[in-house]
Parts: structure tokens; sequence; C-alpha cells
């Protein structure tokens, strides 16, 4: 495992990798901080084979932005980031592992730099078409959403929206469990030591004032890209966790028919998070949608 500073014009990227670097190098693309994918879940894809990379996003863990006065980042620039990314580690083409805001990233990668992906898999995922932030003000306004699919859980969005505490760590490692149980679903046991030892190895990483989303400014500025999507010919697989209080089903169907030959793919159990529960049906999906679109060396 190696660290990586990769600098850009207005960042310096954190980044680390996992695994043998001969191995099919895979980039895991979130809407948080690096440690957003567990240590134990990057080790499994690492065992399977895979060269890891995970790095943190802007607005997070111990990327710094060089800007004087700081903006609200579009899709665009988070795509650019992860080109970067690559770069920076000589990666020419790349397995691409995308979560929850990150998909939309995935997408515009998969539109705009599709020479730079050998495969796509999204999970905690919608498509281009769907406005994530009209979606969160029809959960709490009762309206139907614009793409006719369901909203996210407002309960749930009322703990996403809570801000940290900063000035009490156990409070705040209390209110990081509780969200973790409220997007896990209840199909599986819950574990909240688990959850809270991640935490703090997060805060450890980052800070306790270090989680934070990327500021997006919004997606109503890419929904009318979602019908290029029938122009991409990446292999994709779409991974719907039939608990996900963010994206529910049938989120994931309607992305996957949005993509030419894209694999949906239900992992009994899932929510919109990585409990060790389903860290091995999840290393195994990607693992063999990867090397299934790995080229066949000459013999």
């Amino acid at each position: 495992m190696a660290e990586r500073v990769v600098s850009t014009a207005d960042l310096r990227l954190w980044t680390e990798d996992f695994g043998d670097p001969s191995d099919p190098p895979l980039l895991l693309l979130g809407a948080h901080s690096s440690r957003g994918w567990p240590d134990e879940f990057v080790a499994a894809l690492a065992a399977k084979g895979l060269h890891v990379i995970r790095y943190d996003h802007r607005d997070t863990g111990r990327t710094v932005s060089l800007r004087a006065d700081p903006q609200p980042y579009t899709f665009y620039e988070l795509a650019s980031d992860a080109m970067a990314v690559l770069d920076g580690w000589e990666i020419d083409r790349v397995h691409l592992v995308c979560f929850a805001l990150g998909a939309a990233t995935g997408q515009l990668i998969a539109l705009d730099y599709p020479d730079r992906l050998r495969s796509l898999t999204m999970t905690g995922a919608a498509a281009l078409t769907v406005d994530f932030f009209t979606s969160c003000d029809c959960a709490y306004n009762g309206a139907p959403t614009p793409s006719g699919l369901p909203a996210p859980r407002r309960e749930v969005l009322d703990l996403i929206m809570q801000p940290p505490i900063l000035d009490d760590v156990e409070a705040e490692l209390d209110r990081r469990v509780e969200l973790a149980r409220a997007m896990s679903g209840s199909a599986l046991p819950f574990d909240p030591g688990e959850f809270r030892r991640w935490e703090q190895r997060e805060i450890a990483h980052s800070g306790i004032a270090g989680l934070n989303q990327p500021k997006i400014s919004e997606t109503a500025d890419i929904t009318d890209r979602g019908g290029e999507l029938a122009n991409v010919h990446t292999p994709t697989l779409v991974i719907q966790g039939p608990l996900d209080p963010v994206h529910q089903p049938p989120h994931g169907a309607f992305l996957a028919e949005s993509i030419p030959g894209a694999e949906l793919l239900e992992i009994p159990g899932l929510g919109h998070s990585f409990p060790t529960a389903v860290h091995s049906a999840l290393a195994a999906a990607i693992a063999t949608h990867v090397l299934r679109a790995e080229p066949v060396a000459a013999a």
C-alpha cells in the first residue's frame, strides 16, 4: 500500500493504492473521503487480483483545495479529478466502481472519457436523468418526483442533513452510527461496533470536521445528458440494494435499462452502505464483472 498526492491546478488530491500494481487497475469513486470505502472491503477487492486505488474527493479527507475563494463544484470537475488521479498513477484505462453521487460522476466519465474505461460498476445509484436534489424536495413536500421513481426516504434525509457535532467525538460517533443504521436497511443484523470502528478511522484520517460530501452546485445541469447513456458501450454492471433508502428500487433497473447491454444485479440485504455482511458478495460481483471485461492476453 502506497500513498500518493496528485496535484492539479487547484487541488492536491490524496490517494492510496492496495494490491499488486501489475493486476488490473480499479478506481473507487464515491461521494465521500477515501475512508467511505472500508479497509476490509478494499482488501477483499485486492485479494481478488485487483489493483485498487481510492482517494479523498474535493472537500473531504486530506485532499487540499488551492482555491482562494471556494465555490461549489460541478460533476464535470469531479470527473476531471478522477482523470487526474488516473494520470497521477500512470493508468491509461481503468475499471471504475462508483457509489451514490459518485455514480453520476461515473456516468459522465463514461460519456466524456470513454477511452479511459475498461468497465463500469455502479451501486447506490440513480441515472443521470434523475435530479437528485429535486427528488429530495419531493420527499419533503410529498409531491411525485419528475422521473416517477421513488424519492429518498424522508427520515434518512433528516439524518443526512444533521450537522456534525464538532465538540464531542463520542456524540458525533453516535450520530454517524445512527445514520449508518438508517442507510443499511433492516434485513441484515446491524453491528454498531464495526461502523463505529470505521468512523473512528475516518476521524483519525480526516479530523472530526473532515467528513463532508463534495459541495455539488446542482444536479439539474447534467440531467439533460441522460439520453446519451444509450451511446455508452463500456461493459456496465448496476448493483441494486433492495433496501437502499436513498435510491430505492427500481432506480437500479431504470439505470441499467438506460445503458445498452448493462447487467443488473440485486444483492440481498444491501442498502446504501457497506456492512461486512455484504463485502463477500459485493467484492465477488465486482471482480467477476471486472475480470470478464479484461482483454484476453495473447498466447
